[in-house]
């Protein structure tokens, strides 16, 4: 997901800086290895910088390339019926 999509199912669309804060200074235990920016870029405030979020994510079978992820084939919406799509 991005950022922006987190804040639009939050209720604001353009608040993604702020869901980008909560990703920086909020719970380390939510899969915040997950968020990208809207260009798949991977986040440089994350512990550890690019090099770690993109190794999380290759953990998870991402491929990473030049610090982003190919959000058009990664890119996850829930379903309307808030069940996951694997």
């Amino acid at each position: 997901m991005t950022y922006g999509q987190l804040a639009a199912l939050c209720g604001n669309a353009r608040a993604a800086r702020i869901v980008g804060g909560i990703a920086h200074f909020g719970d380390p235990e939510l899969p915040w290895q997950r968020v990208v920016n809207k260009q798949g870029g991977l986040a440089a405030g994350y512990p550890g910088g690019r090099r770690a979020h993109g190794a999380a994510l290759e953990q998870e079978g991402v491929i990473v390339c030049d610090d982003r992820v190919d959000v058009g084939k990664l890119l996850w919406w829930p379903s309307e019926k808030g069940e996951t799509d694997a």
